[in-house]
């Protein structure tokens, strides 16, 4: 498993953060060979700046995921929540928890936005996990990400009683 966060220059040029972003996501791409791809959809807020930067970021990885034939999806940031910790409106630090506890890592992912990209990841891997119930059970026909979901899916419910 890979998870990094792509940092660019505040100051610079649009067009020369996104193209450091496009060459972020292609080397990771060749270095790792994911099966497909996922981001976050943008959806509307107040501040129309974080909006439109996602918005560019999204497309950008978008667009590589089609030049790489690999299916792409995006996800809301409620529903990223939901699947990883049972509530839609969770906090940034909930997250990083349940991350951390459904990876079993020693600590939360450093900076956030890595705990959000496997937050991310792991949403698009369970979806299928979620609509096969009868496969689940067994763990029977199921991919590894599948049986993560599942294995995951149990730990939460563990841990959300426990601190209920």
């Amino acid at each position: 498993m890979h998870v990094g966060v792509i940092r660019t220059p505040v100051d610079a040029p649009i067009g020369e953060r996104l193209a450091s972003v496009a060459e972020g996501i292609r080397s990771v791409i060749a270095a790792h060979g994911p099966e497909a791809v996922a981001v976050e959809r943008v959806f509307a807020q107040q501040n129309s700046h974080t909006v439109m930067g996602t918005a560019q970021a999204s497309g950008v990885a978008l667009l590589i995921a089609a030049e790489h034939g690999l299916p792409a999806a995006t996800h809301t940031p409620s529903e990223v929540k939901a699947a990883v910790t049972g509530y839609g409106s969770a906090d940034k630090k909930q997250v990083q928890a349940m991350i951390a506890r459904i990876l079993r890592l020693d600590a939360p992912p450093q900076p956030a936005d890595a705990a959000d990209a496997l937050a991310i990841a792991l949403c698009h891997a369970w979806r299928g996990a979620a609509s096969d119930p009868a496969g689940s059970a067994a763990g029977a026909g199921q991919t590894p990400a599948q049986r993560a979901w599942a294995d995951a899916e149990r730990v939460a419910r563990t841990y959300l009683r426990a601190r209920a």
